[in-house]
């Protein structure tokens, strides 16, 4: 699994950052791609990559304010322009589906595609046989949703050399077998196929906060997660304007990431007012609490 981010910076966009926007490459062999907020000029920083609008089959919106949202209609658009007419759907709060129809309402625009607005609350939001996604409620000063990503476990590796030990050959049997299922050969054996798999493989974990100061749920939101995503827009000592806007600092990110026992932090949403240089030093704010942080800048690549 990959994250790319698209944009890093905070409520407006700056020369070298755009404002909001993750891709999640969930790489299983299945051209869907799933995209993280979708701030002005996100179909512009696609131009840069090998993404583009048809390739998404899902969108999750955190919170409905510009810098998040103020791309999604042209890129719905440009989307049915385009000629695709593969299903979306958009995940966001309640307000997001009277944006969306609004927009393409007063523009004259339409999609060619069949387009799901879910608006969600706090819980599970969707699940199928790969990945469960739940939505935790943030701080903010607008209604705000952090979104928790985790990959089912796989199961072990099939003992291929003791079955063929046994006389089975390879073929159907064994991918009846790998699912756990119980079979009976011609001879009369019976096999139980979870007798001949080995630990199942543990799937991965993702946390991506939107917009938040200091919450409870975030450490439900991150706990244990392989990768964190979190908000960084100010350094520490500028913690009360932070926190009275609804955004946190740099250590509070840090402090957050560590009590969740996360594997790895990318800090973003970094405030205008920070250069490269500034962003360095709130990288280091970060790593002197928490030594695996990562500053996100605009198109990082993370594996998972």
């Amino acid at each position: 699994m990959e994250l790319t981010f698209l944009g890093t910076s905070a409520g407006v966009p700056c020369k070298t950052r755009n404002v909001s926007a993750i891709v999640f490459n969930p790489m299983n062999n299945q051209p869907h791609l799933w995209l993280f907020d979708c701030g002005e000029g996100t179909q512009h920083q696609m131009l840069n990559t090998v993404f583009n609008p048809g390739k998404f089959s899902k969108i999750f919106i955190t919170h409905l304010h510009g810098d998040h949202i103020f791309g999604l209609p042209g890129l719905l658009c440009s989307r049915s322009m385009a000629g695709n007419d593969a299903p979306l759907t958009v995940y966001g709060p309640k307000g997001i589906r009277q944006f969306i129809e609004m927009a393409l309402q007063l523009s004259g625009s339409w999609t060619a595609f069949s387009l799901e607005i879910i608006e969600i609350n706090e819980g599970e939001i969707f699940c199928d046989d790969e990945f469960r996604v739940t939505a935790f409620p943030l701080t903010h000063p607008v209604e705000c949703y952090g979104y928790r990503i985790e990959q089912h476990d796989k199961p072990g590796a099939l003992d291929a050399p003791r079955l063929i030990a046994q006389g089975v050959r390879p073929g159907p049997i064994f991918q009846r077998l790998k699912r756990g299922e119980t079979i009976s050969l011609e001879n009369g054996v019976v096999l139980n196929g979870k007798d001949y798999l080995g630990a199942p493989q543990k799937g991965k974990r993702l946390a991506i906060f939107g917009d938040t100061g200091p919450t409870p749920a975030g450490l439900a939101l991150a706990s244990g997660v392989d990768v964190m995503v979190h908000e960084a827009t100010l350094e520490a000592s500028m913690e009360e304007k932070a926190n009275g806007r609804g955004h946190s600092t740099s250590v509070q990110a840090a402090t957050l990431a560590k009590a969740a026992g996360v594997g790895r932090l990318v800090i973003t949403h970094f405030s205008s007012r920070y250069d490269r240089s500034g962003c360095e030093a709130l990288l280091n704010e970060c790593r002197n609490i928490f030594p695996a942080t990562l500053a996100a800048e605009d198109f990082l690549t993370v594996k998972i």
